[in-house]
C-alpha cells in the first residue's frame, strides 16, 4: 500500500520513448512518428547509451524496479537493440533481479520468433495495443490488424512470457453497454492477469477531433459513457481483477510494477524523443524533466551536447504535493497524508476533506490514506482539483 512506501521513495525505474509507428492511429495524441524509409537503429542505440549516462550522473546510486519500453511501436525495434538499451541501463544503474522489464507491442508486429528475442534480451512482461476485439471498430479506430490477428498475437504473448496484459479502448462510436460487456467477458478470457480499459477521449489536435469538429462522428453522451463505466467495473469487479487504477484492472499481485512508481510518485529516468522523467537530484531536489519530441531533432541534439532534455525544471514543494495527489489519486489505494505532507509542506485541506467525505466522493481507508470512492473516480479531475485547491 501507498503508506509502506518510504516518504521520498515510491520506487525508481526507466523508461525508454521508442517514437515510431507504422501509422499514427487518429485518436493518438501521443509522440509518434510514421517513417517511409529505414530507421538507423543502431545510431539510437548510442544515442540513448549517452542519455542514460547523463541521467545516471544526475541520479547515481539507484536500483532499477522496473524498465518500460513505450511509444510509438517499440516491437518494431529489433531484440538486438533492445537489449543493448538493457545492457546500457544495467552499465549506469543496478538492476533488481526481480526487475519488471515491459515492452510494448502492435498486433501487427507481433511474430513468435521477434518476440522469443525480446525475452533472450530480458524482457519479461509484454503489453498489446488489441484496443477493439471486432473488425468493424479496429477499422473505425484507424488500427491496421483485424481481430483475429490481434487474439493470434496475445496468444503467442501468453505462451513466451510469464506476465502479459493488453488494452481495450471503450465508449467508441456507437457502442453500448451491452456490447461492451460481452466483449469484456471475451477478452477475460485471453488475459490471465491484467487488461487496460481506456475510455475513449477526443484528444486536441487528432483526426478524431477534426471529425467530430465536422459532425462526422459522434461518441457516447455521458450518460451511456457512466453506463459503460459502470459496466467496465461491475465486469471486471466480478471476474476478479478490479481497478487498482482509474483505467487498469489487474489480479492481485499483477498490476504493473512499473506504473506503480509513477502513480505512487516515485522517481524514473525518461529517455528517447519526447520522454518525461522525475528525479531527485542531490543538491537540487526532485526536478521535473522532458526531453525533444522530434526524434531526429533529438538524436542530433544528443549527439551534440550528450543528452536531450529541453525541460530540466525545480519543483516547488506545492508542485510536489500537487503532483503527487494528482497521480495517487488515481489508485485505488490512494494517497498517504503523511507523505503528502513531507512532500508539500503542508496538511490536506481538513474542510475540503470533510466536504468531499459528506458528498461521497473521497474516503479514509482503514491504512488511513485517503482515496476516490466508486463514485469518486468517474470523476476523478474534478476531485483533485478540489482537494488541491
Amino acid at each position: 500500500m501507498a503508506n509502506a512506501q518510504p516518504l521520498f521513495d515510491a520506487g525508481f525505474g526507466v523508461y525508454v520513448h521508442w517514437p515510431f509507428c507504422l501509422s499514427k492511429c487518429p485518436y493518438c495524441d501521443f509522440n509518434s512518428h510514421v517513417r517511409a524509409t529505414g530507421i538507423d537503429e543502431d545510431r539510437y542505440v548510442a544515442a540513448f547509451r549517452a542519455e542514460l549516462a547523463h541521467r545516471a550522473a544526475l541520479a547515481p546510486g539507484r536500483t532499477a524496479r522496473s524498465i518500460f519500453f513505450g511509444g510509438g511501436t517499440p516491437s518494431l525495434m529489433r531484440p538486438r537493440t533492445v537489449g543493448a538499451i538493457l545492457d546500457a541501463i544495467a552499465s549506469q544503474w543496478s538492476v533488481a533481479p526481480d526487475c519488471e522489464i515491459t515492452l510494448e507491442a502492435n498486433p501487427t508486429s507481433v511474430e513468435a520468433d521477434r518476440f522469443a528475442g525480446y525475452k533472450a534480451a530480458g524482457v519479461n512482461r509484454v503489453s498489446l495495443g488489441v484496443q477493439a476485439m471486432n473488425d468493424a471498430d479496429l477499422k473505425t479506430l484507424g488500427r491496421m490488424h483485424t481481430a483475429e490477428e490481434a487474439m493470434r498475437a496475445v496468444s503467442v504473448a501468453t505462451s513466451l512470457f510469464d506476465r502479459a496484459s493488453f488494452d481495450l479502448i471503450y465508449a467508441r462510436p456507437g457502442q453500448t453497454p451491452a456490447q461492451w460487456r460481452d466483449e469484456l467477458r471475451e477478452a477475460l478470457t485471453r488475459a490471465p492477469e491484467h487488461l487496460s480499459l481506456y475510455q475513449l477521449t477526443i484528444e486536441h489536435d487528432t483526426m478524431f477531433q477534426k471529425l467530430v469538429e465536422a459532425g462526422r462522428m459522434t461518441t457516447p453522451d455521458a450518460e451511456t459513457g457512466r453506463a459503460l463505466w459502470d459496466v467496465t467495473q461491475e465486469t471486471m469487479n466480478a471476474a476478479g481483477m478490479p481497478a487498482y487504477e482509474v483505467s487498469n484492472h489487474a489480479r492481485p499481485g499483477a498490476e504493473s510494477r512499473h506504473n506503480l512508481i509513477y502513480w505512487r510518485y516515485g522517481e524514473y529516468a525518461g529517455v528517447g524523443p519526447g520522454a518525461h522523467g522525475r528525479l531527485i537530484v542531490e543538491g537540487r531536489g526532485r526536478v521535473a524533466q522532458s526531453t525533444e519530441k522530434h526524434p531526429e531533432m533529438w538524436l542530433t541534439v544528443v549527439e551534440a551536447d550528450g543528452h536531450g532534455l529541453i525541460e530540466d525544471e525545480l519543483l516547488s514543494a506545492e508542485e510536489q504535493g500537487d503532483e503527487m495527489l494528482v497521480m495517487g489519486l488515481r489508485l485505488a489505494e490512494g494517497v498517504d497524508p503523511a507523505r503528502f505532507e513531507a512532500l508539500a509542506g503542508r496538511k490536506l485541506d481538513q474542510r475540503r476533506v470533510a466536504a468531499l467525505i459528506e458528498e461521497g466522493m473521497i474516503e479514509v481507508s482503514p491504512s488511513g490514506n485517503v482515496r476516490a470512492t466508486p463514485e469518486g473516480f468517474p470523476v476523478l479531475n474534478a476531485v483533485v482539483a478540489d482537494l488541491a485547491a
